[in-house]
């Protein structure tokens, strides 16, 4: 029995020790088979980007080609365009030939409006002049028909006189010559010289009367033909006076016309007298002037458009409410956004702290001593960034750049779990995290990942025998057959079970 039992251990032995062989050839054919993968990884990837460059350089010469026929196109056009543009330039040429003969009669007709309206205008000042000297003449006229109107009523008083004296004269020598009769002898004399006394101082003062009579009649004849001179001049100037009347009556019409419409404008008119004192007719006139081409640019008067007054008041009155609306809106929105900032700066803040209390205590787990922080390039929190502050054990302080691969690894796992301790979640994914580690950091990183398993389920994915060690499940895929892939389950606990019941 003690025989079977010791050939039985030897042949448990062998088969431990065929198991470990063949246990290490499995794992040396897998490691093969992983570098052989990452090889054709490689040559797939090469040859897929070989394949892309030909594409692209396909597609390059696609466009080359494409861009070639498109340019033989654009000569095509070009020269097609630039015989289209010497036809048009050779038409400009004789359209700016014809132009330049036409700008220059243009320049002749215009020198001759300017001459002419040279003319015209000194012509109207000369009508001006002439109005202004008919307007003195016709005052100097009138002056002048008053003074003969005068003269003539003086004339015919002095000739009533002279009437009325040759009247009373005759009358006289009647008397006379019947006193001379019925007087006696002794009285003839005296008398008859009394009566010729009286006679010649009665001729006498009848040839003072024809003289001032005719006098006066040469006086009233000069006056008539003055009358007759002055009735011809006055003849054009009545006419003028009747234009001018006429000119009186528009303006009357327009001085209606516009107090009219300053009543229907409810104009002030004492205001605008006081304003209108010093203002000339010239300007006016031109202001007037302006405002009618004003007018009509306008066009026609829109009769809607004290309607369309009301609608535009009410539609301002509207969009007014709305943009009380949208500020008192845009208040209370930069309020909460004030109020937001506010707890995300403290949030932040807090965040900042715990994360950078947690990395400071787990950077030195994992490298067995250092330090480490993190430290805010900004002032303001919500605009700043976060550099990494690293001092493995033995180095000086620097940032993460200046670490090695595997320092940058340990203290991205140390920053990452110090976040992920701030909020823990039920599982956590790690992908192949220990690829630039060594078997120290490793074993390192692996104590971590154990003291967190304890409140969180770690998936992993790792070629590291250290990190597989301490996984309770290990899942694989295998090949055993071309093309064919297979999922491999171990359970570590079943296996060490199985390993121990073989035992």
């Amino acid at each position: 029995l003690a025989g079977v039992i010791a050939e039985r251990e030897e042949k448990v032995d062998q088969a431990q020790a065929s198991l470990a062989e063949i246990e290490q050839r499995l794992l040396d054919a897998q490691q093969t088979l992983e570098e052989s993968r990452r090889q054709l990884a490689v040559l797939q990837d090469s040859a897929h980007a070989i394949q892309v460059e030909t594409l692209k350089l396909a597609q390059a010469r696609e466009r080359f080609n494409e861009r070639q026929a498109q340019i033989d196109d654009n000569l095509a056009e070009m020269a097609a365009e630039e015989e289209s543009e010497s036809e048009r330039l050779l038409i400009a040429d004789e359209a700016i030939a014809l132009q330049a003969e036409q700008v220059a009669q243009l320049q002749t007709v215009m020198a001759g409006a300017r001459s002419l309206l040279e003319q015209t205008e000194r012509a109207l000042r000369d009508e001006r002049e002439q109005l202004a000297g008919s307007e003195r003449e016709l005052r100097e006229a009138e002056f002048s028909q008053r003074e003969c109107r005068s003269k003539l009523q003086e004339l015919a008083s002095g000739r009533e006189l002279a009437r009325q004296q040759l009247v009373r004269i005759d009358d006289e020598l009647a008397r006379c010559e019947e006193n001379a009769q019925a007087m006696q002898a002794e009285d003839l004399e005296p008398r008859l010289q009394q009566a010729l006394d009286h006679r010649v101082a009665g001729e006498h003062a009848l040839a003072q009367a024809r003289d001032a009579l005719e006098v006066a009649t040469n006086g009233l004849r000069a006056l008539d033909e003055q009358r007759l001179k002055a009735e011809q001049s006055l003849e054009p100037l009545r006419e003028r006076i009747g234009e001018l009347k006429l000119k009186e009556q528009a303006a009357s019409l327009n001085v209606e016309q516009f107090a009219a419409q300053l009543a229907e404008a409810n104009a002030d008119e004492r205001s605008l007298v006081g304003e209108l004192a010093g203002v000339r007719a010239g300007p006016l006139q031109g202001a007037i002037a302006a405002l009618q081409r004003s007018l009509d640019a306008l066009g026609a008067v829109n009769l809607a458009a004290l309607d369309e007054l009301e609608a535009a008041r009410e539609r301002k009155s509207y969009l007014d409410a709305q943009s009380a609306d949208l500020t008192q809106a845009m208040e209370t929105l930069e309020n909460a956004i004030r109020r937001i900032d506010r707890e995300t700066r403290d949030l932040l803040q807090n965040t900042y702290d715990s994360v950078n209390r947690s990395f400071g205590e787990l950077f030195p787990a994992l490298f067995g001593g250092g330090e480490a922080r993190l430290i805010m390039t900004g002032e303001e929190i919500l605009d700043a960034g976060l550099q990494v502050m690293a001092q493995p054990p033995g180095k000086k302080n620097s940032t993460i750049h200046l670490l090695s691969g595997g320092e940058k690894a340990l203290t991205a796992i140390a920053l990452v779990f110090s976040m992920f301790q701030l909020n823990p979640a039920p599982f956590c994914l790690l992908d192949e995290v220990d690829a630039p580690l060594d078997d120290t950091n490793t074993e390192r990183f692996c104590s971590m990942v154990r003291r967190m398993s304890v409140h969180t389920q770690f998936l992993f994915i790792s070629h590291n025998k250290i990190t597989m060690e301490m996984a309770q499940q290990l899942v694989g895929v295998t090949m055993q057959e071309s093309g064919v892939s297979r999922i491999v389950e171990v359970d570590m606990a079943e296996a060490l079970r199985m390993r121990e019941q073989l035992v």
